[in-house]
């Protein structure tokens, strides 16, 4: 059998093409594809989301191991599907509406999709309806929002306000992010949580939906 902590590590240091060799070769001879996920793949995330936190990582070293993640995620899900296998939770992200900016929030998908989760990717400028619409019909029970403009921030707050109109917020669990976002604006809007970033958003929406 193939020493799996070469999976570990291909993940860590954003290995891509090794990160699907060591899978497509595990596979071959037999590996549990949830092990891969679950044992080493996550772990590796994880550690890559320490490191961020305690500055041994930056953008671009988060950005290369979500890529190798994601690489030997699309060998495993189809596997992990048919098994009958589920995430950790569904989420659905995307940029308020008005707000056309993405690269906060493809880090943080990229980021939730190495730890677990399922992510449905709404894209930028979303009206609450699509978002509506993810919940209803992909059953998705973690909203993420981000916003990078300060014109935007409001819209979060018009989102949850559509939420509780349209008898889905007890369905879900909301969180927010963005560079002018705060803490104490999630409180002040309804939101279940804030992240600074990627890697926290990660820890806060395992934290959410484990209650």
């Amino acid at each position: 059998m193939s020493d799996l902590q070469q999976l570990y590590t291909a993940v860590l240091d954003g290995n891509a093409r090794a990160s699907k060799a060591i899978v497509e070769q595990a596979l071959a001879e037999g590996a549990d594809p949830q092990v891969l996920v679950t044992q080493y793949m996550i772990p590796a995330m994880d550690e890559v989301g320490r490191r961020f936190e305690s500055n041994e990582y930056f953008v671009p070293e988060l950005l290369i191991s979500a890529r190798a993640m994601k690489t030997a995620l699309q060998i495993i899900t189809p596997l992990l599907t048919a098994k009958g296998a589920q995430p950790i939770a569904r989420v659905a992200i995307g940029t308020v509406k008005g707000d056309l900016h993405d690269i906060g929030k493809n880090l943080v998908s990229a980021m939730l999709e190495g730890g677990g989760f399922q992510v449905l990717d709404c894209g930028v400028d979303v009206a609450a309806e699509k978002f509506i619409e993810a919940i209803k019909t992909k059953q998705a029970n973690v909203v993420a929002l981000s916003a990078l403009l300060t014109t935007t921030m409001p819209m979060m707050k018009t989102t949850i306000e559509a939420f509780k109109t349209a008898g889905v917020r007890g369905q879900i669990k909301v969180i927010i992010g963005g560079a002018p976002v705060t803490q104490k604006y999630a409180e002040e809007i309804g939101a279940d949580g804030y992240a600074d970033n990627a890697s926290s958003a990660v820890t806060l929406a395992r934290s959410l939906v484990s209650k």
